[in-house]
């Protein structure tokens, strides 16, 4: 059962049977800072990492470690690690393998905080973003030199929600020795990167991993399926000695444990120095989330799909922003990387424009009007004024955001209540 490939089973499955001690079905929850080692030697391995073990809640801890097992067997991967926040995860995948004087290539169709955090906060570190339109994969390539150290980008980009090219570009940096990361946050179950080229896979498990809008987390998942030691100096952080661990070579270290350097280095310095990590509640109630996230997808899917039908057909709508009603070239990229369906996010621009949109949300009765996305709960926003009010305006267009944009995340309440409170927020603008 625990070997299966098919996500309902894995997800209720993977990484856990039950408490040896106790018999306990469900996760315990380790409230635990410490640990204790059976003997000098057994902490000296440890620590030494010539095996792996639990020394400090701030680095690992076995209700996470549950949860980073779990993520890694449904992405495919061989290893994950879970921090605080989705911010933290895309900061710790770029900050373990590019330094002050390096450079990274990101597609412009980015959520807000993450654009900001590229176009400002990585810079004052000294690490360069260079911002390529994916509607172009070539253009990946021509932004490439020999500080780039890895490619980012997002599977389902919210607010645009123009799938990304995921193959073309991985195959691109592949053959340089730079990794694919992608920010799989808005189609979990629907698309797995690393089935696509993608070395690493990020994820806020905020948003549909959560489900339920009670915690903050991120997940990193180490694809196994990058040779950083065939990259050499491409990667030197991961080829090199570590001076922040007494001179480890991480493609050295890992050597024995699997194919986990990125994500050993990740866990071993960058969390531990950094101390972003998730609390061990907060993973209990992802693994819960994860118990029903194959099947609150499908549901998210299904009544997203008659939502877009249904504006898409509306008066007040000047056009809906979904992947099945893109063009073709779009619709064929989303196709190709997407199996069950399109997802839960879409936008749309009302005719009567801003203040259309503005009275639109006030005017919503049940759905809610928060800065989130992947609740159970259907939620909407006005990205212009919120999410993405830190950009320029010409920085806003680049992401996808015009100033009568609203978003919604469908959730899973019953098709004709949501199509009801839209329809009646339609009528008051």
């Amino acid at each position: 059962m625990t070997d299966s490939k098919n996500p309902e089973t894995i997800v209720l499955h993977s990484g856990w049977r039950s408490d040896p001690t106790t018999g306990s079905v469900a996760v315990p929850i380790h409230q635990t800072t410490s640990y204790q080692f059976n003997n000098t030697d057994h902490a000296a391995s440890l620590f030494a990492l010539s095996e792996l073990g639990n020394i400090y809640t701030r680095i690992m801890n076995p209700t996470n470690d549950v949860l980073e097992q779990r993520i890694a067997a449904l992405e495919g991967g061989v290893a994950a690690l879970s921090v605080s926040s989705g911010q933290t995860a895309t900061a710790m995948s770029l900050q373990n393998i590019a330094h002050a004087g390096d450079n990274i290539i990101s597609s412009t169709d980015l959520y807000g905080g993450t654009w900001n955090l590229f176009a400002n906060t990585l810079p004052d570190m000294g690490i360069e973003v260079r911002f390529v339109d994916p509607s172009d994969p070539q253009a990946f390539e021509n932004a490439i030199d020999d500080k780039t150290r890895a490619i980012y980008a997002e599977t389902l980009p919210n607010p645009k929600l123009e799938v990304f090219p995921i193959a073309e570009v991985a195959a691109i940096g592949r053959a340089h020795g730079i990794p694919l990361i992608m920010d799989n946050t808005a189609a979990p179950i629907l698309c797995r990167p690393l089935d696509h080229g993608a070395a690493i896979v990020v994820y806020s498990s905020t948003k549909y991993i959560g489900g339920h809008g009670t915690s903050i987390g991120g997940l990193i998942v180490d694809g196994g399926n990058f040779d950083w030691a065939a990259a050499g100096d491409r990667q030197p952080y991961l080829n090199q000695p570590d001076p922040s661990y007494h001179g480890a070579v991480w493609t050295v270290a890992a050597a024995p444990l699997g194919p986990i350097a990125y994500i050993l280095k990740a866990r071993t310095t960058l969390l531990r120095d950094l101390g972003g990590a998730m609390s061990p509640f907060n993973a209990f109630q992802f693994l819960q989330g994860m118990e029903t996230l194959p099947l609150r997808m499908r549901a998210h899917c299904e009544n997203a799909s008659k939502v877009a039908d249904f504006l898409s057909s509306h008066d007040a709508v000047e056009r809906v922003i979904y992947p099945s009603l893109m063009d073709d070239n779009l619709k064929s990229r989303a196709d190709a990387v997407m199996n069950g369906g399109y997802g839960a996010l879409m936008g749309f621009e009302l005719k009567a424009g801003s203040e259309a949109g503005k009275k639109f949300i006030d005017a919503l009765q049940m759905l809610y009007h928060v800065a989130n996305i992947g609740d159970a709960r259907s939620l909407a926003i006005h990205p212009a004024s919120t999410t993405h009010s830190q950009l320029s305006p010409e920085d806003q267009f680049s992401s996808g955001v015009t100033p009568g944009y609203v978003r919604l995340s469908v959730g899973i309440e019953h098709i004709d209540d949501i199509l009801a409170d839209l329809d009646q927020a339609l009528q008051k603008i």
